[in-house]
């Protein structure tokens, strides 16, 4: 399956460690509009991927802040 790129939104967060169990992973991994998502942990700014063709980005910010992490969008 190919993957629109407009479609792949990137962030910038304050996003450490997960607990698998934790309230934001389950909301993401339940959330039917997101079809992959992950945190790259190794970069430093522990850059968010969310696939998503009907999200945007403005959507996905507002979301991960109500976890009380910052989310700011890439370029």
């Amino acid at each position: 399956m190919d993957t629109d790129l407009n479609s792949i939104h990137v962030f910038k967060t304050n996003i450490g460690k997960i607990d698998p169990d934790c309230t934001m992973q389950q909301t993401l991994d339940s959330n039917t509009a997101i079809q992959q998502w992950n945190i790259d942990h190794e970069d430093v700014d522990c850059v968010l991927r969310i696939v998503s063709e009907t999200l945007k980005p403005k959507a996905i910010i507002n979301l991960i802040n109500e976890f009380g992490y910052e989310c700011h969008e890439l370029p």
